[in-house]
């Protein structure tokens, strides 16, 4: 949220803004970031669906605004107050859609009373479609994490057993998933749940570095070079750098045999 706010005052030269996401099994949005505001007047605010320029945004999932917010006769005005404190005059609001959810409403103001042009307004959008991203790969995450826990096999649990692919599978999917996270206490509960998916018996010391071990765990998928590439944001000549990397240091001559030998130094599940 907070980079998305900055991302919206820089894109769209607006000297406020704010924003927040919906409260769980809520139609009200919380107010929880500040960026450029003079005062508190609108932090922990609650706006609710229907209220406001932001609960209109919310009700009617699409981008709203208003040249003169205390004045407008398109929104109601439980929040006025909040609003006459922080001295803001336009404003523009546009929802964070998830899923077909909204998940967050942001905010852009000025303090003086004129119009937003379509260039301000698309920029809004833009910095709401940034966030949206970032949250996909937060329920993403969360979601492989789940799935890395299957209930017949224990984390750390060696052997091929009941839902072991499934693991090597999630496992995958965590490692080209965590550079992605902007958020470095979830990158590192991922990268976390990674190593508790491994076996955890060293063999021989041997050490990857990460980026080798991503590469490594989409191999080990029945990944080619190509996707795994895609998967991990990386040009196809350097998945294939770091997969002879990995081959050099497990002392491995095929994918196959780099593959076994890191999940007997207990690297792969």
């Amino acid at each position: 949220m907070r980079g998305a706010l900055a991302r919206l005052r820089r894109a769209t030269g607006l000297p406020v803004a704010f924003g927040g996401l919906v409260e769980p099994g809520q139609r009200r949005v919380r107010l929880s970031e500040l960026s450029g505001a003079a005062t508190f007047a609108l932090r922990g605010l609650a706006v609710t669906s229907g209220n406001g320029l932001g609960g209109k945004t919310l009700a009617l999932s699409r981008p709203c605004a208003v040249t003169d917010y205390s004045l407008s006769r398109q929104i109601s005005h439980e929040y006025d107050a909040a609003v006459a404190e922080e001295g803001l005059r336009s404003v523009v609001a546009v929802p964070v859609v998830v899923r077909r959810r909204v998940r967050g409403v942001l905010y852009g103001a000025l303090r003086t009373a004129q119009p937003l042009g379509d260039r301000t307004l698309g920029a809004a959008v833009d910095a709401a479609r940034d966030l949206e991203q970032a949250l996909v790969v937060q329920e993403q995450a969360h979601d492989l994490l789940a799935a890395a826990r299957p209930r017949d096999t224990p984390p750390g649990t060696p052997g091929p057993g009941p839902g072991w692919e499934q693991v090597r599978e999630a496992h995958a999917a965590l490692r080209a998933l965590a550079p992605r996270i902007t958020d470095p206490a979830l990158r590192e509960e991922l990268l976390t749940a990674c190593g508790l998916l491994t076996t955890g018996v060293p063999d021989g010391g041997v050490t990857l570095a990460p980026r080798e071990l991503d590469v490594l765990s989409c191999v080990a998928s029945g990944a080619t070079n190509a996707v795994a590439a895609a998967r991990l944001g990386l040009r196809p000549e350097t998945v294939k750098g770091y997969l002879r990397s990995a081959m050099r240091k497990l002392g491995a001559h095929t994918r196959g045999e780099a593959v076994a030998a890191a999940r007997r130094a207990g690297l792969l599940p």
